[in-house]
């Protein structure tokens, strides 16, 4: 049972890795786009990796919390799955504090009903200037990428022990 959680823990954390690091690859490109293409790009994204990261970083930190309650407090791979943990609560909080607000800002004019209007109208960001707003929103995922690739390792080291 803790091999099969485990596993999945990786499987989830991967996932999480996967999209923020698509993000972050996509970061120079995206820098040459003007404003307008850039928001028009910018809109193709939001329902693949919101179901993405809805999976992976909810389901992450589900699973991890499940094996904690399995495993041994204080025991080598315990500590592994709690800094896997933290490390998910950390790429989920740069989500919330920073990379959401300019989502909500940049959605403030859209047709959003029902999950999509609640989701998207929390933390709006106050005005900016579009090219900062862009910059937040891409270093964020740099951010996210970089967490969540160090709770990959974090989980796979928490394995191979």
């Amino acid at each position: 049972m803790i091999l099969a959680l485990s596993l999945l823990a990786l499987l989830l954390v991967a996932v999480t890795m996967g999209l923020s690091f698509a993000h972050a690859l996509e970061f120079p490109g995206k820098l040459r786009l003007d404003e307008k293409t850039y928001r028009a790009v910018q809109a193709i994204y939001y329902p693949g990796f919101t179901i993405g990261g809805l999976i992976g970083e909810f389901g992450s930190m589900l699973v991890l919390s499940a094996l904690l309650f399995l495993l041994s407090p204080g025991t080598p791979r315990f500590w592994w799955v709690a800094g896997t943990l933290g490390l998910m609560v950390g790429v989920h909080a740069i989500y919330w504090v920073v990379t959401h607000p300019v989502n909500s800002h940049w959605l403030k004019g859209t047709d959003l009903d029902g999950v999509s209007s609640m989701f998207f109208g929390w933390f709006a960001s106050p005005d900016a200037t579009w090219t900062h707003m862009r910059n937040v929103w891409e270093w964020s995922h740099v951010a996210r990428a970089i967490v969540s690739f160090l709770g990959f390792l974090s989980m796979t080291l928490s394995i191979a022990r």
